[in-house]
């Protein structure tokens, strides 16, 4: 049964590796263009980030000038 499973897995992978490397109709994989794209996501998780601590720090800062 182990070995089944290996042979599953293994088919699997293959195919997912053999989909996301296969050239589509523009002449770009996915990989190409999850590649050509991950720029563009680093810097909204870089603004996403520092949005959310600018606005974590407002908060502290409200609660601390409501205690005092």
């Amino acid at each position: 049964m182990g070995i089944l499973k290996f042979i599953a897995v293994g088919a699997a992978i293959g195919y997912g590796i053999n989909y996301i490397t296969k050239k589509g109709e523009n002449g770009k994989s996915l990989l190409d263009e999850w590649t050509e794209d991950a720029p563009e996501w680093v810097d909204k998780a870089k603004k996403f980030a520092t949005d959310k601590v600018d606005m974590a720090v407002d908060q502290v800062q409200q609660k601390k000038n409501e205690y005092q």
